[in-house]
């Protein structure tokens, strides 16, 4: 790489990790820009989930606060999109490309529709149902397992489904489900990671470089997240949403 080509990795790693921690989407900053540089489209799709992985866990430190009193539901959770990212790796290396990308538009705009109508949605089961789950349920396992999988084939946008099911069938703060879909989104970064290293090309140089500029980003976006109201933060969520979306769309 050039040194304005390693400089735009790292930007995008930056921006990347921000994103991520703020709502989710970062691949589709770093992933396009590894296919610019000249990277083949698996080993950047690999690479990149490498890259992201200590900016999602920066994010997880700087929502520290947040995920005060939730570790029983990080359990629950956390084995699931631990599951979920091994199996989705797994897809990406023996399922023809662009299997899964077919349905990622749809994906996304479900996680959307679901975050807009969160809180009347939330009403309504309260209604009906009485309290909810605390821990959301098998359905959310269910649902955060199918998100890992999703993460570890390909990521983009994970953050706004998980976001989407966990504010459906849990009672709890946006700002703590945020928390939460940090740490998950960790887990299954790291675990895909951790499959692609013995068994797919992997473009160490990327890796660092976006390494780099996520763990900054990841610090930075947990500065502005945590500092967002609820009303502000649904509304990123469906922007990124949306040009998640339209980029995967027209590319």
């Amino acid at each position: 790489m050039t040194t304005w080509e390693v400089i735009a990795v790292v930007l995008a790693g930056v921006f990347a990790g921000g994103i991520n921690t703020v709502v989710g989407s970062g691949t589709l900053v770093t992933f396009p820009v590894l296919l610019a540089v000249g990277f083949p489209p698996v080993v950047a799709n690999v690479s990149n989930t490498l890259g992201l992985v200590p900016g999602s866990i920066t994010g997880a430190i700087g929502y520290r606060r947040e995920l005060a009193g939730q570790l029983p539901r990080l359990l629950r959770l956390g084995v699931a999109s631990l599951v979920g990212g091994v199996v989705g790796a797994i897809l990406l290396l023996v399922l023809p490309p662009g299997a899964f990308e077919t349905i990622v538009p749809i994906l996304i705009g479900l996680a959307l529709v679901l975050v807009i109508l969160q809180p009347w949605l939330a009403r309504t089961l309260t209604e009906r149902q009485g309290e909810r789950h605390v821990h959301g349920g098998l359905a959310l396992i269910a649902g955060v397992f199918a998100s890992g999988i999703y993460g570890g084939y390909f990521g983009a946008a994970q953050g706004v489904l998980l976001l989407g099911l966990m504010g459906i069938l849990m009672d709890e703060s946006l700002q703590r489900i945020n928390a939460v879909k940090n740490v998950l989104a960790a887990i299954v970064n790291l675990v895909a990671g951790i499959v692609f290293i013995f068994v797919a090309d992997v473009a160490w140089d990327a890796v660092a470089l976006i390494a780099v500029g996520a763990i900054v980003g990841g610090l930075i976006g947990a500065k502005i997240g945590r500092k967002l109201s609820p009303t502000v933060l649904r509304a990123v969520i469906v922007l990124v949403g949306l040009a998640a979306i339209f980029q995967l769309l027209t590319r």
